[in-house]
Formats: C-alpha cells, structure tokens, sequence
C-alpha cells in the first residue's frame, strides 16, 4: 500500500500543469473553474461507481442539494465561501446516509430506479417550493464575500478558478488517501466479490454506507462550488443531464482509478466546447458518436492506433535518412 500510494512524476506533473493554467490560459479560466467543478463532481461518482461497484443514475440529487445549501446559506445566513462549503458537505452528506439504507438494497437495477427517483423527487421539491428556491426563475440575490476574507471574485474568473481547483486538489488528497488505505481495499473487494468478502467477516454494509455518504458529500461540495462561483442556483443542478455528464465523463476518462474523473472533464467540456461552436445544433450526435466509439473499440485499441501510426511513420523516415 505504500508503494501503490507514492505520487509519481505523471501525477506531479498533471497538478503542476493545472496549477500553471491559472497564467498561461487567462482567456480560458472560466471554462477551467467549470472543469474542475466537473471532475470533483465525477470524482464524487467514481468512489461509489469504481470501487464499491455502486451504480446512480440520481448522482445529480447530491449535487443539487449541495447547490442549494450553498446558496441559501450565502443569502440568508452568511456569505463567506468556505463555511458554506461546509455546510454545503454536511448536509448532502447528511441526505446520502439517510438514503444509503434504501439505496443498497436489492440489484443494481434496483438501485439505478432508486437513485433516479430521489433525484426526481428532490428536482419536484425544489419546483413546488419556489418560495424557498426561486423555481423555475432560480435562486438569486446570492453575495458572496471574499475567499477566507482576502481574495473576491472577479468577472474574469481568476479568483473562482484558484479556489475551486484548490477544493479539488484537498478532496482529491483525502480521496487518494481513503482509496490506498485498508478501507478502500475492502471495498474493492466487495465490489468485485461481495460473497467472498462477507464470507472473510467484512462488515460490507457499514462500508458501503461510509463510502456512498462520502460520496454524496463530495458531490454536495461540487454543487456548492458551481453556487457560490457563480453566485446563481437554478433547477438545472437538479436535472438528469447532470448524472448523466457525470457518467459520460467516467466513460470517457474510465472509472476505478482517481485520474479518471479528472481526466474525462476536461475531455468532456473541450469536446463539448469545440463542437458546439462548429456544429451548435448538432454537437451532441458527435459526442454520442465518440461515446459509442469507445465501447464498441475499446480505449486501449482506440489510443494505441494514433501511437502505432507515429511510430510507423518514424520507422519510415528513419530508414530514408542515410
């Protein structure tokens, strides 16, 4: 385990460059903070999804909730970032363990019809109670004071994306941490044999339950950071496209490994970004185009043909040079 949980150059690597895109992409920083807030979002999923085996089709209601916590404590209680990061934590935190107990039970079928429910319902709540959430005309008036009282947000985006990605990279220590250590072991196991690991004396409930509030956490903590950047909650954090963007970004940067969620964002919203401005009309056909490129090629086969072709191409003009 403590080989398995030595950072490597490839890892040093990927945070310095994240760091180091807060100055050389200044024009790009609001899609960056949209990113990092995406891949804490898929992070959140991949901890239930890729090592407990636990599938969500409702991932979004965490998220959601999580939003609107944020927001409403930013508006009637007190605006600084951080307590409300907090709070926003807690109480989606809160929300995935009451719901874990319904959620476990029965097949993955099961718990996709579950999780799709809850997130239905909380989506109807947030709807009906428009004098709480501001329905279908969102959750305004939202004032956000300084970050830890020194640093305000700008129209640029510089300030938000700083504070979301160092949000990311703390969860994504603790996640890291969580995943190498016995307890992300045993859930490994359970996901891959639940029999055999209650068979050996695994308590694989609790462990379940543990990880699905964790999760639900993170994911409370994503929605509070598109809230309070934003300063603006409306009933889109609450929609299905949100656990499906989640999926697809999982499916894109592949699930049981951290770097997954991270890595798939940022594919994701550069895609999403690149096709809507050629094709505005038409950009969603070519990312389920590439979607289902992936499953019926493969990741592996669909990233060693672009390296076979430059080493081909290498080998050729090395045997042409005298």
């Amino acid at each position: 385990m403590r080989r398995r949980s030595r950072w490597g150059l490839g890892e040093i690597t990927f945070w310095a460059a994240a760091a180091a895109s807060l100055v050389v992409a200044p024009d790009y920083l609001l899609l960056l903070n949209e990113i990092a807030i995406l891949a804490l979002f898929a992070l959140s999923l991949d901890l239930i999804l890729g090592y407990a085996g636990i599938v969500s089709l409702g991932h979004a209601a965490f998220f959601g909730f999580g939003a609107y916590a944020a927001g409403l404590f930013a508006r009637d209680i007190y605006g600084e970032p951080v307590t409300g990061l907090l709070v926003a934590g807690a109480a989606s935190g809160l929300l995935g363990f009451a719901t874990s107990f319904l959620v476990l039970r029965g097949s993955d079928l099961t718990r996709l019809m579950i999780t799709l429910g809850l997130a239905l319902m909380l989506f109807e709540a947030a709807n009906r109670f428009a004098g709480v959430t501001g329905g279908a005309d969102g959750l305004l008036g939202i004032t956000m004071l300084p970050v830890l009282g020194l640093f305000e947000f700008d129209l640029w985006g510089q300030v938000a994306y700083a504070y979301s990605l160092g949000v990311l990279f703390v969860l994504f220590l603790v996640a890291r941490r969580v995943v190498h250590s016995p307890f992300g072991l045993s859930l490994t196991a359970i996901r891959n044999n639940p029999l055999r690991a209650a068979a050996l004396g695994m308590a694989s409930r609790r462990r379940l339950v543990a990880v699905y509030t964790l999760a639900a956490a993170y994911a409370g903590v994503a929605g509070a950071l598109l809230a309070q950047t934003t300063q603006f909650v409306s009933l889109d954090v609450l929609a299905l496209h949100r656990s499906a963007d989640a999926l697809l970004v999982l499916v894109l940067g592949g699930a049981g490994y951290l770097y997954g969620g991270l890595i798939g964002a940022a594919i994701f919203r550069v895609l999403q970004e690149w096709l809507s401005g050629i094709t505005p009309q038409y950009w969603q056909f070519w990312i389920g185009f590439i979607l289902v490129a992936i499953v019926l090629f493969g990741r592996e086969r669909l990233t060693q043909a672009p390296r076979r072709l430059f080493e081909r191409l290498g080998a050729m003009v090395r045997r042409r040079t005298p």
